[in-house]
């Protein structure tokens, strides 16, 4: 559907390859075209958008690239399935029980994929501003870092960072190079922690260079940034974590009841 334009909106100054990729882009994302479902034909998107082959072409490479469609030349484009992820922070913030996976992998297995966890750093650092002043530390104080790749089906998902305050995780497994069993918020809990509230911050941000790398991104595409504090008793910060994903392939999905 095309919506006229406002009289003081911007003229998008974007080349016509890009815009056309973004509009098939929100088509995916927001279910018109579904995954297993059929591109337009390239005659078909040269008359919506006034474009030429080569155009529509270049368009629908950088779909390709960025994992949403599948396709070769002469052949039907579709869009890819399993491939976009609803994340649920509700669905995995209390511990795990015992003997179960960390909760993270747990309902991202309930979907049907396979979901996998690297740790790739255990350090004692200084966090980012955001983070020493959601842990309430002193100015250029220092945290247990706890840094890991989640993999969806062998793919790069999420960049996770997790910051625990050094009274809380210094002397435990925390500091250990060692997966834990359950994950932190089943430890924090045995250690006398238990998640009593969990808040996150969302934003959407041009990805560093080292998320960029990490998680195989394409081209110029924003990441999701969450910066979650997870709250004991006496509202105490126990974790604060930034977890960074690729923008184009997940939402976020919150619950909330009426007070």
């Amino acid at each position: 559907m095309t919506v006229p334009r406002a009289e003081n909106e911007a003229e998008d100054r974007r080349s016509l390859h890009e815009r056309i990729a973004a509009d098939l882009r929100d088509e995916i994302m927001s279910g018109d075209l579904a995954p297993g479902a059929s591109l337009p034909s390239t005659v078909q998107l040269k008359a919506r958008f006034s474009a030429s082959n080569a155009t529509v072409q270049k368009a629908l490479q950088l779909l390709k690239g960025e994992g949403l469609v599948v396709g070769r030349a002469g052949a039907a484009v579709t869009v890819r399935e399993h491939r976009q992820q609803t994340i649920r922070p509700a669905s995995y913030m209390a511990p795990a029980g015992p003997g179960e996976p960390y909760r993270r992998l747990a309902e991202a297995a309930k979907t049907g994929v396979r979901a996998h966890s690297a740790l790739l750093d255990v350090a004692e650092v200084e966090p980012p501003a955001d983070v020493t002043a959601a842990l309430r530390l002193e100015p250029r104080g220092t945290a247990v870092l706890r840094r890991q790749l989640l993999s969806i089906d062998g793919e790069p998902a999420e960049l996770v960072s997790s910051y625990y305050p050094l009274g809380i995780a210094r002397g435990t497994a925390i500091t250990e190079r060692r997966k834990i069993p359950g994950g932190t918020p089943t430890l924090l809990a045995e250690l006398g922690h238990p998640p009593r509230l969990s808040v996150d911050r969302v934003s959407a941000r041009i990805p560093t260079q080292e998320q960029y790398r990490a998680l195989r991104l394409p081209g110029g595409l924003p990441v999701l940034r969450t910066l979650r504090v997870v709250y004991s008793d006496d509202e105490r910060p126990i974790e604060a974590t930034v977890m960074v994903k690729a923008g184009h392939l997940y939402e976020v999905q919150y619950a909330f009841v009426p007070e």
